[in-house]
């Protein structure tokens, strides 16, 4: 039988021991309420400190009497006088518990009722011990509720991917850098939020629940609404929604969304995830440039305290001039090719053929398909300083303006950052009649590389772009990969609370 590694004992004795310390925990419960002490029963307890404000305003809170509540992390029993440490959401905080103070009955009720996982509220003055650790000397202590799971096993603490993941709310009792990660996402939000409530953009939610199933790449999740006897779509994004409302004439808008595709799971990938799309009428993807490269900045400074960061052992510059290439000049860089001096598709396809890069579209690629494939083959792993790659061929930008000067691509762009894409922009395609051609092949496609896929043509978005779409430069950006990238996470799970797992059986 598999041996438990933190305290050598088998897998069933470990069970057996937490069945045991569960039972124990309880009986004093059952004890407690028999007692009229039913620490479910208490619905209020006034805060008015927490262990950082206490820490960080000492001087001030000297001697002064503060409430405080938490989760019980430690004890160290000494007699008449014992110690413990107290966890709330910004760190610990610890406190003295003397008989002599809160009384002989709370004293052997914490003694003797406490566990280790309990919520506790305390009530003391602030003072430094002779080891010089800020903490509270308790007057009064009191159960505010019963843990009756004991938390892991403190000195190898919890680290078994799979039940940090599965139990979130454990891995952030007994891991502060998974609180402190979270908490760093709120920051990113509010930094995000703040940024563009500054330029002048308005917050909207638009629906999640779609009744077409669109032409885009994404695999979306269906389901059924009863009332209405109709399938729907869980929204693969939030864009045709937002750029209706551009038409609409509120000119600048942006949405903190929850998207979900129904496609792999890696590293940096998950079912459902949050982006951030933002459209501004009367400007283009240069002026999306612009903003995305000062937001980056800004909220980087302001989340890290440095533009220079670490990112899994790499050193990031954030704060540098970003570097930008067109998606020809990147690949004419990295291996010789020349988009320009393709006579052909042909032509084209022999360059990628000699290169030894395979085209997913085969003997039907154009030029534009080999550009994108020799992009992915020997660019993207490369582009490690944030850098933005500009002008996409037309073949995989169905929702981009054509270049004036050269309409087999698009005025688009994708930053790149540690080789991976962390958004991407557009000048948007206001064109209705060349909006729907495109939405119709894209339909037929996906249609025919999808086997009873019912992708279909958006005409009521459509339709907005024939009242008149003003010149509007619009940008997605993953919420997700740029915690990772801030709190230097290796993986997507690290960043959501809850990922979708697999339900154990």
């Amino acid at each position: 039988m598999e041996e438990n590694n933190v305290n050598n004992i088998t897998e069933e004795e470990e069970r057996e021991l937490l069945a045991e310390q569960a039972r124990i925990r309880r009986e004093k419960l059952a004890k407690l309420t028999a007692e009229g002490n039913n620490p479910y029963l208490k619905t209020l307890y006034a805060v008015d400190a927490n262990s950082s404000y206490i820490k960080s305003h000492f001087e001030e809170l000297e001697g002064k009497t503060v409430s405080i509540a938490g989760r019980l992390m430690s004890r160290r029993i000494m007699g008449k006088a014992s110690f413990s440490h107290v966890s709330d959401r910004d760190g610990l905080i610890q406190i003295y518990v003397k008989r002599d103070d809160v009384g002989e009955e709370d004293y052997m009720s914490y003694k003797k009722d406490y566990d280790i996982g309990d919520i506790v509220g305390i009530k003391g003055f602030v003072f430094k011990t002779q080891t010089g650790e800020i903490s509270v000397h308790c007057t009064h202590i009191e159960m505010l509720s019963k843990a009756l799971l004991p938390l892991p096993e403190k000195q190898h603490g919890l680290t078994n991917p799979d039940i940090r993941y599965r139990q979130r709310d454990l891995d952030l009792i007994v891991n502060p850098e998974v609180r402190r990660t979270f908490i760093l996402r709120s920051k990113i939000l509010r930094g995000i939020r703040a940024y563009l409530d500054d330029l002048g953009y308005l917050e909207v939610d638009t629906p999640v629940l779609n009744t077409l199933e669109i032409g885009a790449a994404a695999r979306p999740f269906k389901t059924h609404h009863n009332a209405l006897d109709i399938d729907m779509y869980l929204r693969i994004e939030t864009e045709l929604y937002l750029k209706r409302l551009i038409v609409g004439g509120l000119e600048r808008v942006y949405e903190v969304g929850r998207i979900f595709r129904n496609e792999g799971m890696d590293a940096f990938h998950n079912p459902e995830f949050t982006s951030v799309e933002m459209y501004q009428a009367y400007t283009d993807y240069k002026g999306m440039m612009d903003l995305i490269e000062d937001m980056y900045k800004k909220i980087t400074m302001d989340v890290c305290g440095t533009t220079q960061i670490t990112y899994q052992g790499t050193a990031i510059d954030m704060g540098g001039k970003w570097k930008r290439l067109t998606m020809k000049e990147a690949v004419k860089a990295a291996c010789g090719a020349d988009y320009d001096a393709w006579a052909d598709a042909a032509a084209a396809r022999q360059c990628a053929a000699d290169l030894g890069c395979e085209v997913p579209e085969g003997a039907s690629a154009t030029k534009g398909h080999v550009l994108i494939a020799l992009f992915e083959h020997f660019v993207e792993d490369t582009l490690i300083q944030p850098t933005i790659i500009y002008d996409y061929p037309v073949e995989n930008s169905p929702l981009a303006k054509r270049k004036a000067d050269d309409p087999a691509f698009t005025e688009r762009f994708e930053y790149f950052i540690c080789a991976h894409e962390f958004g991407n922009a557009f000048s948007e395609l206001n064109d209705p009649i060349d909006q729907k051609a495109r939405f119709v092949k894209q339909a037929e496609e996906k249609r025919r590389a999808e086997p009873g896929c019912n992708a279909q043509v958006d005409e009521d978005f459509v339709t907005a772009l024939e009242y008149g779409l003003p010149p509007t430069g619009g940008l997605g950006m993953g919420v997700d990969r740029l915690v990772m990238l801030l709190t230097d996470s290796a993986t997507i799970r690290d960043v959501i609370l809850f990922p979708t797992m697999k339900p154990k059986k």
